[in-house]
């Protein structure tokens, strides 16, 4: 049987045997390894103890493999095609070998890399969450681009998880009025942990529209943060799919530094079997005339578990900010759970804000429509599923919308 992670002797102990079996810090990021590893080895793992894990399971962590993942080979079609700069990352390789840059694309100097990473992490208070120290722990490379003024790109990136531990660190600077749509595909297909940690800092005008499919396995884990820090007049759409992991946590987190920005979430997550889908978003307002629009979907089937604690936070600062948050959840079987809770903490008195979460379960005459048209009762509740997906899935650009085939997602039963 495996130990609880709430047991302080199981933690205890599988954390410092991970910790000792780690390879010695190197790289550019050896600094921040080395203060990663000081931090986890002080910081106990979430339990059920704290109000923010307390649907979480973590114990699958301790049957994982955590040596780092070989490298994967790169799929076809990396590098620059028709205005799409495509790479490979898996955290280890080189992801620009053979790759030229577009204009306005540049890599961040060791210079800026010391003085920009970190800084979004702190500016939206997650600088020493535990799943952030164990990136900082075991990542030694980071993918650090600059978008230059003015500049558009589209960047696809391809991650690949073999068995083992695959740590990934984005981080990116857009320019004032630079414009990037980045589409990120992520894939376990074994058993192993995906660390993901990504910073954007967007200046005055910029626009990012971030699109992240996380596609994994029951034998495989995701934790991963998605931290953006948008100044006035600056865009950001962040739309994220996560199915079939075995654990999966995310935690997209903005702040709108001056106000006046607008920021439009969407996230859709599926679990099945005994799988558990967990978001934890974070925005905070910290200027006036701020716009938020954030939808988060749920299915549940088997005895999978989803989660979402969504935080909105408008200061006496942010006024006239308007904000709104609904989570959507369809629930498939009876030993299916949903644990929802949008939540806003307004202290300014002039604002529209509002929020909702609704749970229901297939609607018995929406099936016996359906099959009064002659469709079969499996083909039908199939329909009525896809619908409720495609709300969030009609917001990905057309290659991300492709990675999304939902006649492949069977959700276990069992």
């Amino acid at each position: 049987m495996t130990a609880s992670l709430s047991a302080p002797t199981g933690r205890s102990a599988w954390l410092e045997s991970w910790l000792r079996e780690l390879p010695a810090p190197s790289g550019p990021l050896a600094a921040v390894q080395e203060r990663g590893r000081q931090a986890l080895a002080q910081q106990p793992v979430p339990s059920s103890r704290l109000e923010e894990w307390r649907f979480t399971d973590l114990s699958l962590l301790q049957e994982l493999p955590l040596a780092p993942a070989a490298p994967a080979a790169a799929p076809l079609g990396t590098g620059l095609d028709s205005e799409v700069l495509r790479l490979q990352l898996d955290g280890s390789s080189d992801p620009f070998a053979g790759v030229t840059l577009p204009a306005g694309l540049q890599v961040l100097s060791d210079a800026e890399l010391a003085q920009g990473l970190g800084h979004t992490l702190a500016a939206t208070g997650c600088q020493d969450h535990w799943p952030v120290e164990l990136n900082h722990a075991v990542a030694s490379q980071v993918l650090a681009l600059r978008l230059t003024s003015r500049s558009k790109l589209k960047l696809e990136l391809h991650s690949a998880a073999s068995a083992g531990l695959m740590p990934l660190r984005l981080l990116l600077i857009l320019e004032e009025k630079a414009e990037l749509e980045l589409s990120h595909r992520l894939e376990a297909q074994s058993t192993g942990l995906t660390s993901l940690l990504v910073e954007a800092h967007l200046a005055r005008s910029a626009s990012l529209q971030h699109n992240l499919v996380a596609l994994g396995s029951v034998d495989a884990a995701l934790l991963g943060h998605l931290a953006i820090e948008q100044e006035p007049e600056s865009q950001v759409a962040l739309t994220t799919v996560t199915a079939g992991w075995g654990l999966a946590r995310l935690e997209p987190r903005l702040v709108q530094v001056d106000g006046q920005a607008t920021s439009t979430l969407r996230g859709l997550q599926l679990v099945g079997g005994k799988q558990i889908a967990d978001t934890h978003s974070h925005v905070h307002f910290a200027g006036p005339e701020g716009q938020l629009d954030q939808l988060h979907k749920a299915v549940a089937a088997g005895q999978g578990r989803s989660v979402f604690n969504g935080a909105v936070q408008v200061p006496r600062a942010a006024q006239r900010t308007n904000a709104a948050q609904l989570s959507r959840n369809l629930l498939l079987s009876d030993r299916a759970r949903i644990d929802t809770k949008p939540e806003l903490e307004i202290v300014a008195d002039d604002v529209k804000c509002a929020h909702g979460a609704t749970v229901s379960s297939l609607q018995t005459d929406e099936l016996f429509y359906l099959q009064s048209r002659g469709i079969d009762a499996d083909q039908a509740a199939g329909l009525l599923k896809r619908a409720f997906c495609e709300e969030v899935l009609r917001e990905l650009p057309a290659v991300a919308r492709g990675w999304c085939p939902l006649e492949q997602w069977q959700l276990e039963q069992a």
